[in-house]
């Protein structure tokens, strides 16, 4: 009903209240956090304060005509929008039209967007002129539990509070004050597993004491379990021990079990794995029941799991079991699906070391392969031999000479089959390269090609830019592999066969009927 009944978020419940006191309230609050925190309650308790008639330091009077009315509902200008059913463009469009008119009653008109993420790309465009800019008699209030999908510039123009996951102690207290309000026994032990089941949401917490509630008024450590479904598990700590003595048989027989007894497998797995966790736990921190989840004679137990097995077969066997239910989506049998990763857990882990491999002789590897790939493939170096008294010491040079095992020379290349073709591609997905490669010549060897084209001005953009990769994408789809290319002008050749560009000149100039003296 106030702000004095959010638990667990001081920080933000004290700077809205001050922000009311001193009338200096935002245009646009983002609340952020997990579920069940008190985000859209802490809107709703925002909106209803600053349009209070009476407001008590911060607080909503909770007694004047407004107040009564947003409590039950049935103010209109207080508007709440689920963005999950209404993030279409269109709803938005609806907003912005809205905005412009006053408020009937209040002193703001307040829109409220709960989980505001599911908006559509157009649907954050649509809004973000109008919370740039909104008219003075409008606040919006966005909450989210993924923040990152909202937009930056979504972001950028709201006040940013974070809400905290509650702590399990402000969740007992809430719980016991509820209980102490509405007239039944609840023993504070079972308000601690509560706690530690609700996972830090409140909603969680209040929703499990319900259930608690109509299951018995006493409600004692038993009572949870039986109403949260945890009671009668033993079943899952006879598969812990199972996995830890690696007892393939006896984990197949309680899973038949449980299948015959319509057990859901895709829950089990869920449960074997945060029992997995808690083994984890046990196994690396000490005092650590507050994080564990369970019984008290769970815990024993689970001790003596962890006890059995080694860090590292702990955490295999946990990645194993997300994994599993991983697949459990897609699985055209459960049953067969949890089978077989019992048997990879309950298998014993195999004791042989890989040997690692020769470091030198990998580099040494790699580095042959690399030359290959430029097109001076290194010669394999002979071993050293020993210097002789009469032989004078060698200086060695200060970059590694890198002999090639072969010179190639033009007649080991052969011309590529269908580079008309492959110009015709080029030029279709990357007009900027193919339009250079217009009367180009093509060579291959091995992983090698020759490009000759007509542009001295192409050679040195291909050297600097992305036209490699670009050619090289389209080789690949006609020839399965992608090559080392050395580009070179034609302009080189023509001049060693004797051709000077004055020499082509005149030869172009004749070919046209165009009659050409030339003065020596």
């Amino acid at each position: 009903m106030s702000f004095q009944d959010v638990v667990s978020q001081p920080h933000i419940t004290t700077t809205l209240k001050n922000q009311i006191k001193a009338n200096k309230t935002a245009h646009a609050y983002l609340f952020t956090g997990s579920r069940g925190t008190g985000k859209t309650t802490c809107a709703r308790i925002f909106a209803k304060a600053i349009n209070c008639l009476d407001p008590q330091d911060g607080e909503p009077c909770l007694k004047c005509e407004i107040c009564k009315n947003a409590d039950s509902g049935m103010l209109a200008d207080i508007i709440e929008i689920d963005a999950a059913s209404n993030s279409k463009v269109e709803d938005i469009r609806e907003l912005r039209e809205g905005v412009v008119y006053t408020p009937e009653m209040c002193r703001y008109k307040v829109y409220i967007i709960d989980e505001v993420h599911m908006l559509s790309a157009g649907a954050f465009n649509a809004l973000l002129k109008t919370m740039e800019e909104p008219p003075p008699h409008v606040k919006f209030v966005l909450a989210t539990t993924e923040i990152q999908k909202v937009p930056a510039t979504i972001v950028s123009r709201c006040q940013h509070f974070d809400f905290h996951r509650i702590r399990n102690e402000d969740i007992v207290s809430r719980l016991m004050y509820i209980a102490s309000e509405e007239g039944f026994t609840l023993h504070e032990d079972a308000a601690g597993m509560i706690a530690r089941l609700s996972d830090g949401g409140m909603r969680d917490a209040l929703s499990l004491l319900d259930q608690c509630v109509a299951f018995e008024n006493d409600i004692t450590l038993d009572v949870v379990s039986s109403a949260a479904g945890i009671a009668g598990r033993d079943y899952l700590f006879d598969l812990l021990e199972c996995i830890a003595s690696k007892n393939t048989a006896e984990a197949l027989r309680i899973v038949d079990k449980l299948y015959s007894m319509s057990k859901d497998l895709k829950v089990l797995a869920g449960e074997l794995l945060t029992q997995m966790r808690n083994v984890m736990l046990v196994k690396t921190i000490d005092n650590n029941k507050e994080l564990i989840t369970c019984l008290p004679e769970e815990y024993d137990r689970l001790c003596k799991v962890a006890a059995s097995m080694k860090l590292d077969d702990i955490l295999d066997d946990i990645s194993v079991l997300q994994q599993c239910s991983e697949r459990f989506a897609r699985a055209a049998s459960k049953r067969i699906e949890l089978e077989m990763t019992l048997v990879k857990l309950c298998s014993a882990k195999s004791a042989a070391v890989p040997a690692s491999p020769d470091i030198s002789a990998l580099m040494n590897r790699i580095s042959q392969l690399e030359a290959i790939a430029a097109g001076s493939a290194c010669a394999p170096q002979p071993a050293r031999e020993q210097r002789t008294s009469h032989q004078p010491p060698v200086q060695q040079p200060t970059e590694p000479v890198q002999k090639p095992s072969q010179k190639l020379s033009m007649s080991d290349f052969k011309p590529v089959e269908n580079w008309e073709s492959i110009v015709t591609q080029v030029n279709e997905k990357y007009p900027s390269t193919g339009c250079f490669l217009k009367d180009s010549s093509a060579f291959s060897y091995q992983n090698i090609l020759l490009l000759t084209v007509h542009n001295e001005f192409f050679k040195e953009k291909f050297k600097k830019g992305r036209d490699a990769a670009l050619l090289n994408e389209v080789l690949k789809a006609n020839f399965g592999q992608t090559f080392n290319i050395k580009v070179r002008s034609a302009g080189n050749d023509s001049q060693k066969s004797g051709d000077t560009p004055l020499d082509m000149l005149v030869k172009k100039a004749r070919d046209l009927d165009i009659e050409v003296d030339i003065v020596k």
